[in-house]
């Protein structure tokens, strides 16, 4: 997802909760609800019909609402960017916790549209912005790269488990052609990477910083195209790697770190181990926190935390990172 700066409250809101064939639209003020099919087709008519009554009746700021589907919302998301309406793509995670919270316990898409309608009226949500195609494609073919890997890994396992010899030349042939296709994909971002000014000065930027090689800063700028423009708690954050602090009274518990970008966290994790070997001062840093006691787990989070903080701060001064 890419935020913007959150929006103050909205008064108009058309909500849509997605599936893979219907949308369940509830619009508020008006407080309706209708079912359509989930095209681009279906969702601009009835955005522009909204858009139009806004206008006629003044209702004051629009905001069009979903969730993230795993890509079944994309109409939902090219329809308002045409259209160049506010959008703001919900996280499950928060939409459940609203429901909760508003006493609601039945679940039914009709409820759910509705719900979420009432959840784009708090304040100060963030809008999301439609990535551009180089973007778009980076993130597909990342996610794709990551996917391969996974099977890869999956696959290993099996081999080590497989008897019969013919499981194990079926796997051996399967390993064969994943990694053959990992290597194109890696060889294709590499290309999309080099091919476009942007994305190039800024995975340059990131690999002059010791342990983030061409991978991770693939992975950054396909999961976390917003660094160069955040501050560092917000870059620690949307990581996954901010400590969440977990008092009570006198009782002080341990901090733990959640949510965040779950992938971009996996590609941080193995540079952090790189960089507690390599880089000089994460590898002070994680002398100093083994000192202390700290174990390892909690040592190589900190220097993921501390990481994105460093690219953060190189990618937003334009500068490379100092040896």
């Amino acid at each position: 997802m890419i935020m913007t700066k959150a929006a103050s409250r909205f008064n108009h809101i058309v909500a849509f909760e997605v599936s893979k064939h219907e949308l369940v639209v509830h619009s508020l003020p008006a407080d309706q609800q209708e079912r359509v099919s989930n095209t681009r087709a279906a969702v601009r008519r009835i955005l522009k019909r909204e858009a139009a009554r806004n206008q006629r009746l003044g209702l004051g700021p629009l905001l069009v609402i979903c969730e993230a589907t795993g890509g079944y919302e994309r109409h939902v998301l090219g329809a308002a960017a045409e259209l160049g309406l506010s959008l703001h793509r919900a996280h499950g995670n928060r939409t459940r916790m609203f429901a909760r919270f508003s006493g609601r316990r039945a679940k039914t898409d009709a409820i759910d549209a509705r719900l979420l309608a009432l959840y784009g009226l708090t304040p100060g949500l963030a809008l999301y912005r439609q990535p551009g195609p180089e973007l778009e494609a980076l993130r597909a073919l990342r996610r794709r790269r990551d996917d391969i890997q996974q099977m890869l890994r999956m696959e290993m396992n099996r081999t080590e488990q497989a008897i019969l010899p013919r499981l194990k030349a079926s796997l051996s042939r399967h390993r064969n052609w994943l990694n053959a296709e990992l290597e194109a994909i890696e060889a294709e971002i590499e290309t999309l990477i080099a091919r476009s000014p942007e994305l190039s000065r800024k995975a340059t930027l990131m690999q002059s910083v010791k342990g983030v090689g061409p991978k991770t800063a693939a992975a950054i700028l396909a999961y976390l195209p917003e660094l160069g423009t955040l501050d560092k708690a917000k870059a620690a954050s949307l990581a996954g790697l901010a400590p969440h602090a977990n008092d009570s009274g006198l009782q002080q518990g341990a901090r733990h770190i959640a949510g965040g970008r779950a992938a971009l966290r996996a590609s941080l994790y193995m540079a952090a181990l790189v960089a507690r070997s390599f880089n000089p001062k994460l590898r002070a840093f994680a002398m100093q926190l083994r000192a202390r006691g700290k174990p390892n787990k909690v040592i190589l989070t900190a220097i993921m935390r501390r990481l994105i903080v460093i690219l953060n701060a190189v990618v937003a001064s334009g500068q490379p990172a100092r040896a």
